[in-house]
């Protein structure tokens, strides 16, 4: 292999890896200073810019735009709810313009960006509390997608039929289902 076909493959292995793990362009800004610690929103002036993810809970369409409430998931640099974190508050997006409830169904994992507006007093059940309110310019839904991996222990006993070869298993077989947000 000649070094023009290295360095070619290189390149395109490079801009493959930076694509599979970058911000959704609906969720990007020029602004370095984006605070997306659910903390520090609450704790932020109104007009900051911040990006906030989570879990659909309710999704109300309003005359000239949608309220939709969000349980705070931690998210990481590309924008991305962590399923193994704790959800850690509650939040209100403002979406201009009608979004599909069904669409944005409660459940849904959904990342917003935009800027604070305010608090708005909320209720959780008989709990009442100040949720921190987004004016949303851009929002991503994810999806997630489930791989299950099975581990088995492979015994003596190989068995071949033609070009089906197989071991021979016995016993309980143990597997895992891991679940990524993409």
């Amino acid at each position: 292999m000649n070094l023009v076909t290295k360095i070619v493959s290189l390149i395109g292995f490079s801009i493959m890896l930076s694509a599979c793990g970058s911000l959704p362009e609906q969720l990007a800004t020029t602004n370095e200073n984006v605070v997306s610690q659910y903390q520090q929103v609450v704790d932020a002036k109104d007009g900051t810019e911040v990006r906030l993810g989570g879990v659909i809970d309710t999704v109300k369409n309003l005359p000239s735009q949608t309220r939709i409430e969000i349980v705070n998931l931690p998210i990481d640099k590309y924008g991305k709810p962590d399923l193994d974190q704790e959800p850690n508050g509650r939040f209100i997006a403002y979406v201009d313009g009608f979004v599909d409830p069904v669409t944005y169904s409660r459940g849904r994992l959904i990342t917003v960006g935009g800027h604070k507006g305010g608090v708005e007093r909320g209720k959780v059940g008989e709990f009442e509390a100040d949720f921190p309110v987004i004016k949303v310019y851009g929002q991503y839904l994810w999806r997630v997608e489930e791989r299950l991996i099975i581990n088995r222990n492979p015994s003596s006993f190989h068995s071949c039929w033609g070009y089906y070869c197989d071991d021979f298993y016995y016993g309980p077989t143990q597997g895992r289902v891991i679940k990524e947000v993409k």
